[in-house]
């Protein structure tokens, strides 16, 4: 599985700019579910700051990043775009 932080620039763009790499990493998949149904947590509070739900056709995938040096410093509070390849082992 191939894991690139930023976007990738089109065909024939021309260098990628100095803040995105378009760096690939490789991480572990640990585990898969489905989405939340409800925004309520255990004690019945709510757990999130926004009332957003999770699609219902997506998932929740749980990745292991071995090397956390190659994630952006910034990744807590920096908004990126994830692009997901799955490559069969």
């Amino acid at each position: 599985m191939d894991i690139i932080i930023g976007s990738i620039p089109p065909i024939g763009s021309g260098p990628p700019a100095s803040k995105n790499t378009g760096q690939t990493i490789e991480a572990d998949l640990l585990h898969v579910r489905p989405p939340r149904k409800g925004i309520a947590g255990p004690s019945g509070v709510e757990r999130r700051g926004k009332k957003v739900q999770d699609p219902l056709q997506g998932r929740i995938l749980t990745l292991l990043i071995p090397n956390a040096d190659l994630l952006p410093k910034d990744i807590d509070q920096g908004r990126y775009k994830v692009i997901l390849r799955f490559i069969r082992r």
